[in-house]
């Protein structure tokens, strides 16, 4: 899901971690820690509106995406 994304932005809380996967696009383990929850699960939501993927909320980011 996130390697198609150009964009990935993951939300914890109020802090944003965005990563550019089209230039500079991390490692399997760094994304796992970013997109997974405690559970092990996705984080919820997660949208993807045209070459970005959301993972998280965060409303400010929601806001400006979609």
């Amino acid at each position: 899901m996130a390697a198609n994304a150009t964009t990935l932005i993951v939300a914890k809380g109020s802090k944003l971690t965005v990563f550019s996967m089209a230039s500079d696009q991390p490692d399997d383990d760094t994304l796992a820690a970013h997109m997974l929850g405690p559970t092990g699960n996705l984080r919820a939501p997660t949208i993807r509106t045209g070459d970005t993927l959301l993972v998280g909320f965060n409303e400010d980011a929601y806001a400006e995406h979609l």
